[in-house]
């Protein structure tokens, strides 16, 4: 399945009271790199609403001039709901700051759930692997 990548200048608009990056703004960017994999697998963006965002860490600060790196990827599907996995680094390296998952469902025209076509393949890699152990445990 494929993966996602989003890149974000951390601006002084962006920063909190303690010169990093603001927590709430990170989790904006987080939701909107998970939502981006879910609208263009299902290639319907109008149908999908996030329902849970589980288990968000903050592990370590960015700072003003920083690059965040977001990856999303699918990693579990249901009938008509699906997890995403979400990972923020920075700059060029492998050090994640932030990562999580987040539950979305896939809703017709009356807003009632129902089957999204998501077929999700073999895992792609040993971390994929990983991820979807910890998506089966939520």
């Amino acid at each position: 399945m494929e993966i996602i990548k989003i890149s974000r200048l951390v601006k002084s608009e962006d920063l909190n009271h303690h010169g990093t990056l603001f927590a709430g703004r990170m989790a904006e960017w987080f939701v909107e790199a998970c939502f981006i994999v879910g609208a263009k697998i299902t290639e319907q963006p109008e149908n999908l609403v996030c329902v849970n965002i589980h288990g968000m860490s903050f592990k370590m600060p960015a700072n003003r001039g920083d690059v965040i790196n977001l990856e999303s990827r699918i990693a579990k599907v249901g009938k008509s709901s699906f997890v995403v996995y979400g990972k923020i680094t920075r700059n060029n390296s492998d050090d994640i700051l932030s990562d999580g998952f987040i539950t979305f469902v896939f809703l017709d025209e009356n807003n009632k759930a129902t089957p999204h076509g998501i077929v999700l393949g073999e895992p792609i890699d040993d971390e994929d692997i990983l991820i979807r152990e910890r998506a089966n445990k939520l």
